[in-house]
């Protein structure tokens, strides 16, 4: 069953942030991921407005996406993430 990473950012240094920005796609891809949501605009229906970039990625499953997140290839990208960049990141388990 596929898994999703839904993720809101708010790029707090943009500089800080574009190796990031460059580097994760690939890293992303290498463990079976894919971007289904990159940004783009959105519309609040309903609740508080969200940080101002979303992002949702698909993953094969949960363990891939985990792999991903765990791998020593994205903790690096993921510090950085976390220096320049507030992030709100869940991982939710798709429709069997």
């Amino acid at each position: 069953m596929s898994a999703y990473f839904i993720i809101q950012v708010d790029v707090l240094d943009a500089a800080a942030f574009e190796p990031y920005r460059q580097d994760g796609p690939a890293i992303i891809a290498s463990h079976g991921g894919e971007y289904v949501v990159r940004g783009g605009d959105y519309q609040v229906l309903e609740g508080e407005p969200p940080l101002p970039r979303q992002v949702v990625i698909r993953f094969p499953d949960r363990a891939a996406a985990l792999r991903w997140y765990e791998s020593p290839e994205y903790r690096g990208l993921r510090a950085l993430r976390q220096r320049s960049a507030k992030t709100n990141m869940i991982l939710v388990d798709g429709v069997a």
